[in-house]
């Protein structure tokens, strides 16, 4: 049976692991290969690994650290940033990594979804729509380059455009709530629910397990991703790397879905 998955999202910038507010000030949290080895101990759904410069610098995938990490990784790896086509695609899903997500590339290009995911397979492309809501509005502009680029395009506008093009799944960073901790954008989140048919995770604001579990109420069998609450423990967000055992999501999921 599906369930929720409960996925921390990690940011590298400058080869280090970091953590951003609203996009910005990123803070050093530690080394991502460490990181890596501890989700694994933890026994985590699956992680999620942003390399936050590629795009923005113009560059390739860091291909020797994309290595490294799906040879230490015992957990589904999805990584982003950078990819800008489809062989590039095929060459990361060749080190062992199960999802390769795209971004900029994805709203520059559509056609581009469809090539991806011709070479590697539905399952196995994720388009992340970083966004913005709009003034004295109900919609959400997608951002591209760390935030500095508004497309001016609707969310859901997008995430039904890169559905029908051939992506597997799609990831809703708010960048609103991004570093903020203080809960999901539910309403956002239950209304791309309803827009797509396709898998979609939402990233940006949890705090605490309370926030998951109301975003799994909200949205039923749904990826509920975090950086912030995986990363930083306590009020003055000491670095910690941390996740929920399996009992505590087990419990969690288990309090939120509806009863039968």
């Amino acid at each position: 049976m599906l369930r929720p998955r409960i996925i921390p999202c990690l940011l590298i910038h400058e080869g280090g692991l970091v953590k951003t507010v609203h996009f910005k000030s990123p803070k050093y949290v530690g080394d991502p290969i460490n990181a890596v080895k501890i989700f694994n101990e933890k026994e985590t759904d699956e992680l999620i690994v942003v390399d936050i410069d590629a795009t923005a610098n113009g560059a390739e995938p860091d291909y020797k650290l994309i290595a490294h990490m799906a040879a230490e990784c015992r957990m589904p790896l999805c990584y982003g940033g950078g990819v800008r086509t489809a062989e590039q695609a095929k060459r990361i899903i060749g080190l062992g990594v199960e999802k390769v997500a795209i971004s900029a590339a994805a709203l520059a290009d559509p056609t581009l979804v469809t090539r991806i995911s011709d070479e590697i397979g539905r399952q196995s492309l994720v388009v992340v729509l970083d966004v913005k809501k709009r003034m004295l509005s109900r919609d959400y502009d997608v951002y591209t380059h760390n935030g500095t680029k508004n497309t001016k395009r609707s969310v859901f506008d997008v995430a039904l455009e890169a559905a029908k093009n051939g992506a597997g799944e799609i990831v809703v960073n708010s960048i609103d709530n991004d570093g903020q901790m203080k809960g999901y954008d539910l309403a956002l989140a239950e209304k791309l629910r309803k827009t797509v048919s396709i898998p979609i995770t939402i990233l940006g604001g949890a705090g605490s397990l309370d926030d998951l579990g109301q975003l799994i109420g909200r949205c039923g069998v749904i990826g509920a991703a975090a950086g912030s609450l995986f990363v930083f423990k306590g009020a003055y967000r000491a670095v910690l790397i941390n996740y929920p055992t399996l009992a505590q999501r087990d419990e969690m999921i288990l309090a939120a879905l509806p009863r039968a």
